[in-house]
């Protein structure tokens, strides 16, 4: 017998030799909730282990985040006040701005990259502005622009538009472009399915739609061809970084567009995807540190060079044992 594939698996050292597919902390990038108010670190319990902080209390987390050697975080804010055209996600000094730039004061080192999405900010929580109930798309565009705007003049690195706008990503090179700002990349949610893993997050977030449901614009998880087409769209209106969200239930479309597109590929293990993993692991039903880091090695072997995933402080801590 010539071909024995066990002769490359006998040891820990040979195994380590011959792998085909490595996870790094730079790999990672940490999603985190800010809120308005002060003193608070505010557990979020559909999602154990993460938690909103007020800008007062953001050294506890960024602190862990420096010391982990990971790439950055993906800041999310959680204002106060909400209106029916979310203003306070494009109020120079709002809650993800100033979080922004006391970050970027404190730790330079760490990249930002901000979210820019209405859906926090609206009281009625859709990702663009309303007539009726319909979600105006053409209408919503600029003001996603001024958002992403006022978080690089605060200092993001990044900008990442999570709405599913036709045109966000234009929208938005354009006036970041008009500003000075033609270094500024930016990553596109570019496949973002209309999933029910996001459920934690919308308890995290405050975002949940008030009527109805966002199927008229993000996309319908039975196609794959069509995250083919939103994708390439992305990198047609300027897109640095493509995204394909969720990350599991679409590991499909990931290995497409790491396969077509000769850009980096982010991939964002959301929510309910973390929070299935953390409760069937609390129940004693999984190896936690186990089923985490072969989650991590099915991102980057279908293509992912970049991980959002709220487990990355844990994976950068798990890299080092």
């Amino acid at each position: 017998m010539r071909n024995r594939f066990r002769r490359l698996r006998g040891t820990q050292a040979v195994r380590d030799m011959v792998a085909e597919t490595v996870v790094t902390k730079k790999d990672l990038v940490y999603p985190m909730f800010v809120i308005e108010g002060d003193g608070i670190k505010e557990p979020i319990p559909s999602m154990p282990g993460v938690f909103r902080y007020s800008v007062d209390n953001l050294d506890e987390i960024m602190d862990q985040v420096k010391a982990s050697g990971i790439s950055g975080v993906l800041l999310f804010g959680v204002p106060a006040h909400k209106d029916a055209v979310g203003s306070e996600a494009y109020n120079p000094d709002g809650i993800v701005q100033q979080a922004i730039r006391y970050i970027k004061e404190k730790y330079p080192e760490i990249i930002v990259i901000a979210d820019i999405c209405l859906c926090e900010y609206t009281d009625h929580g859709h990702c663009g502005v309303l007539h009726g109930h319909e979600i105006l798309n053409d209408e919503t565009l600029p003001l996603l622009a001024r958002m992403a705007l006022t978080c690089v003049q605060a200092g993001a690195d990044m900008v990442a538009p999570s709405d599913m706008m036709d045109g966000d990503v234009e929208a938005i090179r354009e006036l970041l472009d008009e500003n000075g700002y033609v270094n500024t990349p930016i990553m596109g949610y570019s496949a973002k399915y209309a999933s029910g893993y996001y459920s934690p997050f919308r308890d995290a977030a405050g975002s949940a739609p008030s009527f109805g449901d966002r199927k008229s614009y993000q996309m319908d998880i039975r196609n794959g061809k069509e995250g083919i087409r939103e994708l390439e769209n992305d990198v047609d209106m300027g897109a640095d970084i493509l995204m394909v969200k969720p990350g599991l239930a679409y590991l499909d479309v990931l290995k497409e567009a790491s396969l077509t597109f000769d850009f980096p590929i982010a991939v964002y293990n959301v929510s309910g995807e973390y929070s299935m993993v953390k409760a069937a692991a609390q129940n004693g039903w999984i190896d936690e540190k186990r089923i985490v880091m072969e989650n991590m090695i099915s991102f980057k072997r279908a293509g992912a060079s970049v991980i959002i995933t709220y487990h990355a402080l844990d994976v950068a801590k798990w890299l080092d044992e």
